[in-house]
């Protein structure tokens, strides 16, 4: 299927886009750092959730979530990052594209605060026991061998407006999870895999959990 063609009204320009929107405030601007501050450091140490936005060679985007205990991903200073692959479904998709453009974008999460972390700069991945040693877990979770460094370039917090007007952590907009059929039958249904819908989604969270 090809994409749909954008309409005539299509923006295709920075400035056409600018010319929609009133300049950011003085205050937007001067909240980028290009290093982590007490407040941004303090902000991953209660941290247990982070996305990390790629990219590979042509510029195709991905975007993966990372979890763990709060500060699981580790700031030894103002300027780097340490963040500890776990396993996971073994596609690598976000390790592949740091080893072919070497960038990272991270969004931080912290369970019932609306506000975010947003910090981007150059990635590496390494196989440094003592790197490892500096994010070893004493969860009992698995690690994966790599380590991806982050050298920080831009932090800044991001405004609440989005997840006011998501209400993600208020209790009232939670759905129950029978809203959606089970994973093992939305994958079945997605690949053709035989026995793949058999699995309840209660098994497929202790099999989760066996693998962690």
């Amino acid at each position: 299927m090809t994409a749909t063609p954008l309409p005539e009204q299509g923006i295709t320009t920075p400035d056409a886009l600018r010319a929609l929107y009133p300049a950011a405030r003085e205050r937007a601007l001067r909240k980028e750092l290009d290093h982590l501050d007490p407040h941004c450091r303090r902000f991953i140490e209660l941290s247990p959730f982070v996305v990390l936005a790629s990219a590979d060679a042509a510029l195709r985007l991905d975007a993966s979530p990372r979890g763990g205990e709060p500060g699981f991903v580790k700031a030894p200073d103002a300027h780097t990052l340490l963040i500890p692959d776990a396993p996971g479904n073994h596609r690598l998709d976000t390790l592949d594209n740091v080893t072919r453009t070497g960038r990272l974008g991270l969004l931080f999460l912290i369970p019932g605060v609306d506000e975010t972390l947003r910090v981007n700069g150059a990635a590496t991945l390494s196989t440094d026991p003592a790197l490892a040693a500096r994010v070893a877990s004493d969860t009992g979770q698995r690690r994966a061998p790599v380590v991806i460094q982050v050298q920080v370039e831009q932090a800044y917090l991001h405004c609440a407006k989005a997840f006011m007007r998501s209400r993600l952590w208020e209790h009232e907009a939670r759905l129950d999870r029978s809203v959606l059929p089970t994973m093992g039958r939305m994958i079945a249904d997605q690949t053709g895999v035989a026995g793949a819908s058999d699995e309840t989604q209660e098994q497929m969270r202790q099999r989760y959990r066996d693998e962690m």
